[in-house]
């Protein structure tokens, strides 16, 4: 009976996927937090950058590539996302049977609430040891929740009435997941992973500005080597690299907008030398500016 049930809400969650997301690409939907994929391409080795949230796959498969370890996230598997991490992507789809995925980008302040209260309230200490992602199961709690999500997407009245609750309780969920202890120490800032969850949050906002390791490893209260190790730890990516791939992913958005030239670009994510990043670019993405613009537009739609 239990297995019967389980099949059934299967397809009842790519039944809405596949009702809720009828444009290949990105499709929005009454959350802005939310965002549905519907891509039949298979891709290889493609350089991503997600932020902080989940990835749940209902139908078809990816995987992502980070310091040599696979992190799978499939219809049995999702993505948990602690920091914004750079590293590469494969996915299988086809015509028959697209791939469908739900994005969710964490609300920040809502999920540093959440791991304060679970912080409190649970004797052993949030510990452990941090990465930027997390491959985990996807157990019959956290398909109940995605499955009450996409039920509430489809209904603007249910989405106005329960939609803050659901997505309260999603967060919940994958901050007890397999990674939670870690992901709420730093969302605390509590260790050594909250004062690097300080410095990426320090890069987020100043990526495009002359940056120094050693004020970073300063302002982390570390010294430059163990910042090193530590960043790495956590991005699989040394912050130099780290700085490069976000301002070379910000300026993809940018380019695949059409409405600034490459040059203007370049300096707009930090870079002095047009051609030096015109280099950079078609270094990390195997690909011109413009020749990944196409690509997005095609394969990601407006929303990427």
């Amino acid at each position: 009976m239990k297995a019967v049930e389980e099949r059934s809400a299967r397809r009842e969650l790519v039944e809405l996927a596949e009702r809720l997301a009828p444009r290949h690409g990105y499709n929005p939907t009454g959350l802005d937090n939310v965002r549905l994929l519907r891509t039949e391409a298979v891709l290889h080795d493609i350089p991503v950058l997600y932020r902080p949230g989940a990835v749940f796959v209902l139908q078809g498969r990816k995987q992502g590539l980070l310091e040599d370890e696979v992190y799978l996230y499939d219809e049995e598997h999702y993505l948990a996302v602690s920091v914004p991490v750079s590293f590469r992507m494969q996915s299988i789809a086809s015509a028959e049977r697209p791939l469908l995925a739900v994005y969710v980008e964490f609300d920040m302040r809502l999920a540093a609430e959440i791991a304060s209260e679970v912080g409190v309230r649970r004797a052993e200490p949030a510990a452990g040891k941090m990465r930027g992602l997390a491959s985990s199961r996807m157990e019959p709690a956290i398909e109940d929740v995605v499955l009450r999500l996409l039920r509430a997407l489809r209904d603007p009245v249910e989405l106005a009435v329960l939609g803050a609750a659901i997505s309260r309780e999603l967060h919940y969920r994958v901050l007890v997941g397999p990674q939670g202890g870690a992901m709420i120490a730093a969302l605390q800032q509590r260790g050594t992973s909250g004062r690097i969850v300080q410095s990426l949050a320090r890069l987020r906002e100043t990526y495009d500005s002359a940056l120094s390791v050693a004020a970073l490893a300063g302002e982390a209260g570390m010294s430059v080597p163990s910042y090193h190790v530590h960043f790495k730890a956590l991005t699989g990516s040394t912050p130099m690299q780290y700085v490069k791939a976000m301002r070379l992913h910000e300026a993809r958005l940018m380019i695949a907008r059409q409405d600034r030239t490459i040059a203007e670009v370049a300096a707009c994510v930090g870079y002095a030398s047009p051609a030096q990043f015109s280099r950079d670019f078609k270094r990390h993405f195997r690909r011109t500016a413009s020749e990944e613009a196409r690509w997005v537009r095609q394969h990601l739609g407006e929303l990427a």
